[in-house]
């Protein structure tokens, strides 16, 4: 394969975007150790904080347009013709459209069409035509599962061949965590001994809301052993939609139920870790990989059967309806009255988990980048 001159565009690592900022500083680290012989080009904002990266073939590149400045549409492409790039990599849909060499874009899923209401109408306008851009300008798309690949052929009436699936990976960090670390997490935090987690947002398709009302079900059948447990429900949450602390008085958990909304990522190791059970009854996922994450701390999961997850977490998680709190707390009071399946599920997790890896990701990613190259 001849050298090539590849372009990333870093600049949505931020904290207006936690899961694509996640991508990429998770990608790139181990995308710069496969790509010994290409040269590498990182498109970064001044000021901007991402993971070192000291190989002698990648260089960082200073862009001043923002990710969604106007200006952007004719600095990219003057910096990609300047650096005779062979293709540029987005990591988001809104990208440069008319570039000088191909493009690659990930796009990770299609929930702003499976619930519109989560953005403004003006906002589903702006989506709906930045994807088909996204679409139609590169050569090549990327996504995170066999759902979202499906997802994007059918709305995008495009072959499937033109979609790349890279799946996610938990980052090495997650792991069964000391009994030290949990002890001094659960201290800072003030996080009881017993509890159930669930991490994520509080948009509607979480299922937050179904989730407190199961775990009313579970409180007054929790084994004996364990009925001082309580339900932590961690996150960044939006303040368009009803706040958990606010979903759970409602429902007369306030004592039962305990909210953490900005647990360290360094944090976020020891808080699965020293769980009983994970739960995760998201409606619909491009990845999931708050289960996954799970899995590699050795915490049971409990998730739905919905969208990308039974991909996931294949037969190493209990799934149940998203839509069936019945089922839900069902699933709970299963592995907290079974030490069997609980056994099982931790053990299967894991293993589970050992098969996904940013460096497989990364092996996928280039070759997504050498098929392009190829056809040029």
């Amino acid at each position: 394969m001849q050298s090539l001159r590849i372009g990333f565009d870093a600049r949505y690592a931020s904290d207006h975007f936690p899961g694509i900022g996640r991508y990429i500083t998770s990608l790139l680290p181990e995308l710069s150790r496969l790509t010994g012989q290409h040269r590498l080009f990182v498109f970064t904002n001044i000021g901007q904080t991402l993971p070192t990266l000291t190989d002698a073939h990648v260089e960082i590149v200073s862009v001043r347009s923002s990710p969604f400045a106007l200006t952007q549409q004719l600095e990219l492409p003057f910096l990609a013709g300047r650096l005779h790039l062979d293709l540029l990599h987005s990591p988001y849909l809104v990208k440069p459209y008319l570039l000088p060499c191909p493009s690659v874009v990930t796009i990770y899923d299609l929930l702003p069409l499976r619930y519109p209401q989560t953005l403004s109408p003006n906002g589903r306008r702006f989506y709906r035509l930045a994807l088909r851009l996204a679409a139609r300008s590169a050569r090549q798309l990327i996504t995170i599962s066999s759902v979202s690949r499906d997802d994007l052929a059918f709305h995008l009436r495009i072959p499937r061949e033109r979609i790349a699936v890279t799946p996610l990976a938990a980052a090495p960090a997650f792991a069964p965590q000391p009994p030290d670390v949990i002890t001094d997490m659960r201290r800072r935090y003030g996080v009881p001994r017993h509890y159930v987690l669930f991490v994520g947002s509080n948009k509607p398709h979480k299922n937050i809301d179904r989730l407190l009302r199961a775990w009313q079900r579970v409180l007054p059948e929790l084994p004996p052993s364990l009925s001082d447990t309580t339900l932590v429900v961690a996150g960044k949450f939006d303040p368009r939609y009803p706040l958990p602390t606010v979903m759970a008085a409602g429902y007369g958990l306030q004592e039962r139920v305990k909210v953490l909304s900005h647990v360290s990522d360094d944090d976020l190791p020891a808080l699965y870790s020293g769980a009983l059970l994970f739960v995760f009854p998201s409606s619909y996922e491009g990845f999931g990989l708050p289960p996954l994450e799970a899995m590699a701390c050795g915490v049971p999961v409990v998730c739905a059967y919905a969208g990308s997850l039974p991909e996931v977490v294949g037969e190493a998680a209990l799934t149940v309806d998203p839509h069936s709190m019945h089922e839900i707390a069902d699933g709970i009071l299963r592995v907290l009255r079974s030490p069997a399946l609980y056994q099982f599920l931790r053990q299967r997790g894991q293993q589970r988990a050992t098969l996904f890896s940013w460096r497989a990701t990364a092996q996928a990613t280039l070759a997504v980048y050498e098929r392009v190259a190829a056809t040029v």
